[in-house]
């Protein structure tokens, strides 16, 4: 149980904080695209045939990432022989011409948004809140609107700005399908103090996940660096299962700690304790396993988890989510745990998974005791 209140037992004037009623406009600052406008045209050489037309553009103008490209596709601003292609996956003829106009995103802002959140805890100088699953934590390319970050501001909440000017007052972040605690600093002193616990490991994140299969064992440690993966840039990969031998990008040692809380036909229920916080840690590290994610697809998760013969419905998120974390006060440091309990769909999807695997409901809840 999280602690409602704290006492500082330091004078407020030697903890500097910024104004509680500074205004959510105050974080409304451009952040420009760092494109320029640009055109170009490009011919497929006889090796480009059969090449998806994303990847031909990011090949020849490594500037645009994928995701970019496809923007780009979907504006009609990307040409075959004259004509607006449809979609990135379209694969290339020898001799095709492939005209690419570059248009300047406008400057993005992090706006007040009125969303409602579930606070956990609050006091001076933090506030954790229970993110739900499909909320990204701040704005990006693409994705301006709908975030904690813009729900922060519309309830008018003081943030840090010593960083990112599209990221006040965040600390770590989950990922979009990923609920769960997530700690945001009020102040700057704040975000230093919490950044500083972050980098030295003196928080303890706790971490709930269904994977498929059995595990074998009650416990264990995962322990592979993560980076990059240079095929497919938007996924992580650990070394051993970067595609073709190729080296993955700036690898960084990881840390990833597990217990077997309970086995429902072919998936496991696990508590994982994150030692470090690399990009998709979790998913990569159970999915370099083969043991992947339920829900997670995109790390090789099956799309409908099988029992018997009856495939489950999709669970249309990834089973992961932040059910605790502890941290010092950055003021005061009193610790201070705080949990979110496990979703709503999550404990359904594991109602239906009982049920279809003839398992008894009152077993799993035991298992997830303190969680629910």
């Amino acid at each position: 149980m999280a602690e409602k209140s704290l006492t500082p037992s330091c004078d407020r004037d030697a903890f500097l904080t910024r104004d509680t009623q500074t205004p959510a406009a105050c974080y409304n600052l451009p952040v420009p695209s760092p494109e320029t406008t640009f055109h170009r045209e490009l011919v497929a050489a006889p090796e480009d045939a059969g090449t998806r037309l994303d990847r031909f553009i990011v090949a020849h103008c490594p500037e645009l990432s994928r995701t970019r490209v496809q923007e780009l596709i979907e504006a009609g601003l990307v040409l075959i022989d004259g004509n607006p292609a449809k979609k990135g996956a379209a694969k290339l003829r020898e001799g095709q011409k492939v005209s690419i106009e570059v248009t300047e995103r406008p400057a993005i802002i992090a706006a007040a948004e009125a969303i409602p959140l579930d606070v956990l805890y609050e006091d001076d100088d933090v506030i954790a809140i229970n993110k739900a699953a499909g909320m990204t934590v701040h704005a990006g390319a693409g994705n301006i609107s709908g975030t904690l970050v813009n729900a922060l501001l519309g309830r008018g909440q003081s943030l840090s700005q010593a960083g990112d000017p599209l990221r006040p007052g965040i600390v770590h972040r989950l990922d979009k399908e990923t609920s769960g605690v997530i700690l945001v600093a009020k102040n700057d002193a704040a975000h230093a103090k919490l950044g500083e616990s972050f980098r030295l490991r003196a928080v303890k994140k706790t971490y709930i996940t269904l994977v498929q299969g059995l595990l074998g064992e009650k416990s264990g440690r995962i322990e592979l660096a993560i980076g990059r993966d240079p095929i497919h840039r938007t996924r992580m990969t650990t070394q051993s299962k970067s595609w073709h031998g190729e080296a993955i990008a700036n690898p960084r040692e990881a840390r990833t700690d597990w217990k077997a809380l309970a086995e429902i036909d072919s998936a496991t229920l696990v508590e994982v304790q994150l030692h470090t916080g690399r990009t998709h840690q979790i998913r990569v590290h159970f999915s370099a396993l083969k043991h992947p994610v339920v829900g997670d697809t995109l790390y090789g998760a099956a799309r409908e988890l099988r029992v018997g013969k009856v495939n489950l419905p999709p669970l249309e998120r990834n089973f992961l989510h932040a059910a605790k974390l502890g941290f010092a006060q950055p003021r005061t440091g009193v610790w201070i745990e705080v949990c979110a309990a496990l979703p709503l769909e999550l404990r359904d999807y594991l109602k239906t998974l009982c049920e279809a695997a003839g398992e008894p409901q009152s077993r799993i809840d035991a298992a997830l005791a303190g969680y629910l």
